[in-house]
């Protein structure tokens, strides 16, 4: 049995990993066609440039509403490979 949690583990980080939107489709929709607890912007209808401003000013506390502590967590380990990432996945 702990191995076969301990594999889920590395699979769930290897698929992160691989995909850095993966957690953000859990709140955003698999496109980002959801608002994030209903109070998001529907960030498929972002500018690539805007969700870049967007999560790095959530990794630097320069930016949110009423979800910038949770998003600060969220972006905290995130590269700036993987913010341009997700912003070629989803953004305009």
């Amino acid at each position: 049995m702990k191995k076969l949690i301990l594999m889920a583990c590395i699979l769930a980080a290897t698929v992160a990993s691989a995909n850095p939107y993966a957690k953000c489709a859990g709140c955003h929709g698999a496109n980002g066609e959801r608002k994030a607890l209903g109070k998001s912007l529907i960030i498929k209808d972002m500018a690539k440039a805007d969700i870049i401003k967007a999560l790095n000013g959530y990794k630097d506390g320069s930016y949110g509403g009423p979800m910038k502590g949770l998003m600060k967590g969220q972006v905290a380990s995130l590269s700036a490979a993987d913010i341009k990432a997700i912003a070629e996945k989803i953004g305009k």
